[in-house]
């Protein structure tokens, strides 16, 4: 790991660890619970009819007893069933204590006492608004940033923070301001890193850094990306110009790398195949007029010569 890799690491929140994590809740078929509860019902009601074709006060009451406890008991059982649809997953509490979580799809049955909370499984996306922040030459740039998650681990999501959608929120803002003060928007240096010129890098420790911070919170980064990038409007123009300028100055250094390049190869023809000898004094006449040729970004008016090589 390299220096400023551990600096960055060293500079993201240091979360504490989970006190609970996720297993699976006991569950059974809910189908088999759902007949059984609509047999008791049925049992129930017809335990109370079958009240009023008795004549004895006591067998009557005891019919009735009987049949609204077996009822009250067939309901409360019924109260246990969950519909958990694909994507979905539900947290399961007993008074309070976590009882394991269940994942499978379809109609499931738990204890009727138990509380059973809904948690989205499914692949969610989450945009940043444009953030205003200083790079890390201090220039006031436009940012923002889509990540790709998911829960991973409901009991964390459910236990560890009180709201884990605003936890993810304010967690990706904070990292993806923390990534853009710590490069720069262009670097000057050939071996620097800078936001617009090394996306993968960046966003890469983006992921980095976002998936140390949502830890805690049971939640998986799949994926995140910068959706916008540019200078402040109140400095945009100017930097503008200097980047147009830096592009110019790279072209006429390649431009004039180029010519050189071909007067060399010229006069060492001229001299290898014995065309005409040059004094020094007419071979930099001759240099001077070929790279004014070749580097100029008008064509040239040649100028032709009648006489001698010397008039």
């Amino acid at each position: 790991m390299s220096i400023h890799d551990t600096q960055v690491t060293a500079d993201v929140p240091e979360m504490p660890a989970p006190r609970v994590r996720e297993f699976a809740a006991h569950s059974i078929g809910g189908g088999l619970a759902l007949l059984l509860g609509l047999l008791g019902l049925l049992l129930g009601t017809a335990l109370i009819v079958t009240a009023t074709a008795v004549t004895g006060a006591g067998a009557k009451a005891a019919l009735i007893v009987g049949g609204i406890l077996v009822v009250i008991a067939a309901f409360l059982a019924m109260c246990g069933l969950n519909m958990v649809a694909p994507g979905e997953a539900r947290v399961v509490q007993l008074f309070g204590r976590y009882r394991g979580t269940i994942r499978q799809d379809g109609l499931r049955w738990v204890n009727p006492l138990t509380s059973r909370r809904k948690i989205s499984t499914r692949v969610r996306n989450h945009e940043t608004a444009v953030l205003k922040v200083n790079d890390a030459y201090g220039n006031p740039i436009e940012l923002a940033a889509v990540v790709v998650w998911r829960v991973e681990d409901t009991a964390q999501a459910t236990f560890e923070v009180d709201d884990y959608i605003e936890f993810v929120s304010t967690q990706t803002e904070a990292a993806v301001r923390h990534i853009a003060i710590e490069y720069p928007y262009d670097a000057h240096d050939e071996d620097g890193l800078s936001l617009r010129g090394n996306a993968e890098e960046i966003t890469e420790k983006l992921a980095v850094e976002l998936h140390a911070r949502v830890e805690a919170a049971g939640v998986q980064i799949i994926e995140s990306r910068f959706t916008h990038l540019a200078y402040a409007p109140e400095i945009a123009s100017a930097m503008l110009q200097r980047q147009q300028a830096g592009a110019v100055v790279a072209a006429r250094q390649q431009i004039v790398e180029g010519a050189v390049g071909m007067v060399e190869s010229a006069l060492a023809r001229i001299q290898e195949q014995d065309i005409v000898e040059l004094d020094p004094e007419r071979k930099a006449a001759m240099v001077s007029n070929l790279m004014v040729v070749l580097c100029g970004d008008r064509s040239a008016q040649p100028v032709l010569n009648t006489g001698t090589l010397y008039q």
